[in-house]
């Protein structure tokens, strides 16, 4: 495979171009990220031969049990981001509130801010299952060389200049968009090197799995009850089959090679959704779009709204284009 593959380093040189603001620091950023998601996978693939399985015994902002290896994926993406000095400010699922980078170059010119969930679905981690890491970037509204704002953070989905996930599974990809196509990388352990294996990904139109947790019907709105039965319903390509990891990279990254719809709406449990905007919605949907699919809030684009809060939360719908277009149909009925 090395001879005939690109490395991830060469794909992102080749097509440095594309970026609109080629002045290289994406591409560094890019390399970054690249850089701790082979920490934290060298990590991942000890749990159970060293003490970092478990909850952590804390907390974090959204009220969540901290799984160990939460705290270490969170602690290793930050500090790599910080050392590079590439990113004027980071934001994490696992911190209250963002972080300012204060470059050592005074002159420092740095233009973008990185949104990250460091570990996706880790509470699997005990159990052997898949999880990933989620990450979005976009260039900074408040002027270079002066400290971040929440503003630069609170930036619709559609602003984003990339975003991508790591899956941590039988093996580890990287997967990303810059707004031009979706790309997959998978790392080869033997010499730590990222190689393109999953060009150009795309979402099927339609397709027969459906990810939702079955376990909350009870307490779903009508709209989704009822497309959840016409999932089931015998009758032309249906039923379809019902598939949820509960890790959000795992079920995304299953639903896009194979076709299917990927649904966490609100609920009388939790009234505005429980995935958050920025660290999970927005970059899968940017992915999704770029992808050929379709993400969507049950009646609206996921990646036009406008967030408020640094830990904001939505009802997220995501997948195949004509699945997550029939679901919204059903849920615009009972609106």
């Amino acid at each position: 495979m090395q001879g005939k593959t690109k490395t991830l380093g060469e794909f992102i040189i080749e097509n440095q171009a594309e970026f609109q603001y080629s002045t290289g620091e994406l591409s560094k950023l890019i390399n970054a990220i690249r850089l701790a998601a082979k920490v934290v996978n060298h990590e991942v693939n000890k749990a159970g031969l060293i003490d970092i399985l478990g909850a952590a015994g804390e907390t974090n902002v959204q009220g969540e049990s901290q799984q160990k290896l939460d705290v270490l994926a969170n602690e290793k993406f930050i500090q790599t981001l910080k050392n590079r000095e590439i990113v004027c400010g980071i934001a994490s699922e696992e911190e209250e509130d963002y972080i300012s980078i204060n470059s050592l170059d005074e002159n420092h010119q740095n233009k973008y801010v990185v949104l990250i969930d460091p570990l996706d679905g880790s509470s699997n981690i005990d159990v052997n299952v898949s999880v990933g890491t989620i990450f979005s970037i976009y260039r900074r509204l408040t002027p270079s060389g002066t400290p971040v704002t929440l503003d630069d953070f609170l930036q619709p989905g559609v602003n984003q200049v990339a975003a991508g996930y790591i899956i941590y599974g039988t093996s580890t990809m990287l997967v990303y968009t810059t707004g031009h196509g979706v790309n997959g990388f998978t790392l080869n352990p033997a010499i730590g090197t990222f190689y393109l294996s999953h060009p150009n990904m795309q979402f099927p139109e339609t397709g027969k799995i459906y990810s939702v947790n079955e376990g909350n019907y009870i307490h779903f709105p009508q709209g989704v009850k009822d497309y959840i039965k016409y999932c089931q319903m015998e009758e032309g390509d249906r039923p379809y089959t019902s598939r949820y990891i509960g890790s959000l990279v795992s079920d995304f990254h299953r639903n896009m090679i194979k076709g299917g719809i990927y649904m966490y709406p609100k609920s009388s449990v939790n009234s505005n959704g429980k995935l958050r905007l920025l660290y999970e919605c927005n970059p899968m949907a940017f992915l999704a779009e770029q992808a050929g699919g379709k993400a969507s809030d049950g009646y609206g684009r996921i990646m036009e709204i406008q967030p408020t809060e640094l830990h904001q939360r939505v009802p997220f719908f995501c997948g195949s284009r004509k699945m997550v277009e029939k679901a919204e149909s059903f849920m615009a009925r009972q609106r």
